[in-house]
């Protein structure tokens, strides 16, 4: 949020520096984002008086003027403003001074052959608004040679962050509030300007939704004079990076930004009937402020007359019934609408405002008809007009929450020792009642105070963060035990492997939208959140696939060849009873070329299965899960290819993998083009590791290399063509576990010479002698012994 120092001061009595006040901020949990010095953009720029105006000798529409800068000999300066002339004042810009709107840097040059020593200024150039017809014209007691930053008055804008938990200070004057009671100063009472109210208002205003907008205050106003804002409100407008429009939509603003009130004005001429609140009918379309049309459901709150919809409540108002230059009568509103409601129908309309982000968080309450007499009292002084009698319907929240306090709870929640009289005179000064037996009185406006640990961060705030000391934590005696987890261990252990396979880290959002989430898990099993970021973060991700799958489609869209992707995180599932249930998962996406064209391989290659197999068992062996007796099962799930998918299992139910190429359904869904590969390892199913015992389970055992080499022997087998190698693998490998030391597929061959429904598998398998040699008696029993476990799966020993 920002807002001008001048500003600040309408209501906070301080003689404060700026830097006292920056430091306030900071020291009482308003974080200041930054300061801006609009005076430094206007240096270089001064009044100046034109003492001559003569036309260009070589162009109609030029003037060359002489012009007093205050200091020395006058200046000549070419200009081409139909207002310049002699004897007016005005702003000149001289050499080396950058012009604000573009950035260019004047300097001395020539102008249709003619020197010109800098530039006349218009309001556009300078960022002070959009005239640019003609230059600024200076009031005649604007001093000569003075700058135009300190004629301007032009006050610092500095720029808070607000977090979530403070909707009392959407508003300069509860920024201001904060500061007086922080010591930095005195809360000015908010002047309310005085008018007459006579007659009952023409209009019946109601509200219809007792639930979406319990109140709805507002009143008419006949016979205003809309049109430009006075220069004192446009420029803390401004100063907020708000654009004035004109008076009546610029107090409204106004009201907002310093209040922390939304409110709306109606022009009565373009409302048919009664004017109220209610909830929308599904279907039903309002053209927007922003002047989009947007569609509405029934769990949406609006403000209708007899005819139309005006306005979606708590969000914006209406593009036909908004106020224009020549408006003459308006209808005020200021209604309270309900927090939650306002939130939820702004991210399904996509729609984020200044009203949205005010009522989401909880306006105040008690503020409603003090707020529309304020607005009243500014539009009749400033636009005149005639107002009736205020209409209050319904009723806002009024019940206000009292919190049993221990003063002692802030020595020991805050780390700080403040004193009962000082969190007594804090508090109050805040606006909290506090009683003798410190039952502590919430004003309605701080809907955040929810306990009495909320209490101690207002004291310790106010008494100053900057006050709390660090306090190490305490240290067990001996030696530190380790400060990671098991699980941690393995989460680091699964980054560098990942890493070093080649894969780069992602990190994506834990929500995924409704559909893409029901495209990977059953609907009932969803976690939906009830108060979701936004619409498209509505359920907690029930794998890591889609978000790495948006990730590579992002990738892909920004002309990325290849897209090598892994996370670490956690998928979440609706539990027991509705609980939460959270799963330590590692996903992994291969998308684009494996390996892009070249000379030495000619085509592009894609990533297939067996990359995603080879991914899938390297983490699992670096997960420390026994990847030799891992079964190669199907039923992968729907995202993935049926034929080229698979799941690895220690045991026929314990699923620690899947991976394979992505369905192309699942792409479609993304808008993706394919091949995709995909894995995603459930670190929950990995088995832990045994507990070691004694002093030796510290070292590893020393490595003696065999003293004897290795022998291989190949096995060519005829089997169904519906056996797994894996499994004729296991097989061969468990025949002999004392002598065979590894075996491996290299051919798989179906076509001439294989009968139909068999295909051919070649295995190597090596053969490590211990003590001694082996001798082809040996070497025939442990053949004898591979083709007998082979023979158990079906499998023939090709002659």
């Amino acid at each position: 949020m920002k807002f001008s120092l001048t500003w600040l001061k309408d209501h906070l009595e301080t003689e404060a520096s700026l830097q006292e006040i920056i430091d306030a901020l900071n020291a009482i949990g308003l974080e200041v984002e930054g300061v801006e010095d609009p005076s430094e953009l206007l240096a270089g720029f001064r009044v100046a008086y034109v003492l001559t105006a003569a036309k260009h000798p070589d162009a109609d529409k030029l003037q060359v003027l002489s012009v007093d800068t205050g200091e020395g000999d006058p200046v000549q300066v070419v200009c081409g403003a139909p207002n310049a002339r002699a004897g007016m004042k005005g702003v000149l810009g001289l050499p080396g001074a950058v012009v604000p709107s573009n950035g260019m840097e004047l300097r001395k040059a020539a102008i249709r052959g003619v020197e010109s020593t800098g530039m006349m200024c218009s309001a556009r150039e300078l960022d002070l608004g959009e005239d640019h017809d003609g230059i600024i014209e200076l009031p005649e007691d604007a001093s000569v040679g003075h700058s135009f930053a300190d004629f301007q008055a032009s006050s610092p804008i500095i720029e808070v962050a607000i977090t979530p938990n403070r909707p009392d200070c959407m508003g300069v004057y509860g920024i201001a509030r904060d500061l007086a009671a922080a010591g930095l100063g005195t809360l000015k009472p908010i002047a309310l300007p005085k008018f007459e109210a006579s007659g009952a208002c023409p209009v019946d205003i109601r509200t219809d939704d007792a639930k979406g907008c319990p109140a709805f205050f507002g009143r008419v106003i006949k016979d205003v004079k809309n049109g430009p804002s006075p220069d004192w409100m446009q420029a803390r407008l401004k100063s907020a990076g708000q654009k004035p429009i004109s008076l009546l939509v610029d107090l409204t603003n106004y009201l907002m930004l310093a209040f922390g009130r939304p409110s709306h004005v109606y022009d009565l001429a373009k409302l048919e009937g009664a004017i109220f609140a209610r909830s929308a009918v599904a279907g039903e379309e309002v053209l927007a402020l922003n002047e989009k049309t947007y569609t509405l459901d029934e769990t949406m709150t609006v403000i209708a007359d007899d005819a139309k919809v005006l306005g979606i409540g708590g969000i914006m108002g209406g593009e036909d019934t908004g106020v224009q230059d020549d408006t003459k009568d308006v209808l005020l509103e200021i209604a309270y609408f309900d927090p939650a409601r306002s939130g939820v129908t702004g991210r399904k309309l996509g729609l984020a405002t200044d009203a949205r982000t005010r009522f989401e968080r909880g306006v105040d309450p008690e503020f409603l008809g003090q707020g529309l007499d304020l607005l009243t009292g500014l539009i009749t002084q400033l636009a005149g007009g005639s107002p009736s009698e205020a209409v209050h319907a319904g009723s806002p929240p009024s019940e206000a929450k009292v919190v049993a306090f221990d003063t002692a709870l802030t020595k020991r929640l805050g780390g700080v020792d403040v004193s009962d009289d000082e969190q007594r005179t804090i508090l109050t000064s805040l606006g909290f009642e506090v009683a003798g037996d410190w039952q502590v009185t919430c004003p309605l406006r701080r809907n955040d105070i929810e306990g009495p640990a909320d209490l101690v961060e207002e004291v310790v705030r106010i008494h100053g963060l900057d006050k709390v000391e660090s306090v190490p934590l305490p240290r067990v005696d001996g030696v530190a035990r380790p400060t990671a987890s098991p699980q941690q261990m393995l989460e680091r252990k699964l980054r560098r492997a990942a890493a070093g396979s080649g894969l780069d880290e992602a990190i994506t959002w834990s929500f995924l939208p409704e559909d893409v989430a029901e495209h990977f898990t059953a609907t009932d099993d969803l976690w939906k959140l009830s108060n979701p970021i936004s619409e498209d973060m509505k359920v907690m991700r029930p794998s890591l696939v889609p978000g790495l799958l948006l990730a590579a489609k992002r990738n892909a869209d920004r002309g990325a060849g290849a897209t090598r992707v892994f996370e670490l995180g956690r998928r979440y599932f609706k539990g027991k009873g509705g609980a939460s249930d959270e799963r330590a998962t590692l996903g992994v996406v291969l998308a684009g070329e494996k390996t892009a064209r070249g000379w030495a391989n000619g085509k592009a290659v894609s990533f297939d299965a067996y990359d995603a197999k080879a991914a899938a068992l390297t983490l699992l062996e670096a997960a420390g899960a026994p990847t030799a007796r891992l079964m190669v099962m199907g039923e992968a799930g729907d995202q993935f290819h049926p034929g080229q998918s698979a799941t690895l299992r220690l045991g026929p139910k314990n699923v620690l993998a899947r991976f394979g190429m992505v369905h192309p359904a699942t792409l479609k869904a993304f808008d993706m083009d394919g091949p995709v590969a995909a894995v995603e390892l459930f670190l929950d199913a990995i088995p832990a590791k045994k507990a070691s015992r004694g002093p030796a389970s510290f070292a590893r055992p020393s490595f003696t290399p065999p003293a004897l080499q290795a022998v291989t022997r190949d096995f060519a087998f005829l089997v169904p063509a519906d056996l797994a190698a894996e499994d004729l693998l296991k097989s061969v490998r468990g025949s002999d576990k004392v002598n065979i030391t590894a075996a491996r597929v290299f051919d798989v061959f179906t076509g001439e010479g294989v009968p139909d429904g068999q295909k051919s598998i070649a295995i190597e398998v090596t053969l490590q002698p211990q003590e001694k040699s082996f001798k082809d008696k040996e070497l025939k029993a442990i053949a004898d012994t591979v083709v007998g476990a082979a023979t158990k799966l079906g499998a023939e020993l090709r002659g």
